[in-house]
């Protein structure tokens, strides 16, 4: 049975983590939960996808919440959660789902000294008809507006073209 348990003094908790208990106002360990947590790391650093490791440590969740529970530092030790698993297990977990990103090209680490230009050059031809309708006017004059970006990869940026 899950329990909602909020204000507990110094900490805010929306809901109980998948294999603990509350009992008398403290955090237990569920220990027929807590080893299908334990298979859970192990199955997925043996090499399973999230999914796999799930079904095969018999927990019935989805993707995303299943690498949630991978990611929980709650399972190691908390002020509130007693342990779970061990510090080392959860940190080669950790590397293990950063190398599976970067893998599947899924981390992006900005540079920080690209810059990119654009240069605008703009053409416009002299407008050869009068219109008495300023609306009208205005559009022809903006159809008379040709413009050509360029794209420039040097580091410079010229006339506070770059944003």
């Amino acid at each position: 049975m899950r329990v909602e348990l909020k204000g507990k003094v110094g900490e805010m908790m929306s809901h109980i983590p998948f294999g603990y208990t509350i009992q008398n106002g403290r955090a237990v360990v569920n220990e027929e939960e807590a080893v299908k947590i334990e298979k859970l790391f192990e199955a997925y650093l043996s090499g399973l996808s999230l999914t796999e490791a799930a079904q095969k440590a018999g927990i019935k969740r989805y993707h995303t919440s299943i690498a949630r529970m991978l990611a929980d530092k709650r399972y190691v030790k908390d002020k509130f959660y007693p342990p779970i698993i061990s510090r080392d297990t959860f940190e080669k977990a950790q590397l293990e789902r950063r190398r599976r990103a970067e893998a599947l090209g899924r981390i992006y680490e900005h540079k920080g000294n690209e810059k990119k230009c654009l240069i605008f050059r703009f053409h416009a031809s002299i407008p050869d008809k009068q219109y008495d309708d300023p609306f009208k006017q205005a559009e022809y004059a903006y159809s008379l507006i040709k413009s050509e970006v360029i794209l420039d990869d040097n580091e410079e940026c010229y006339s506070n073209s770059c944003s």
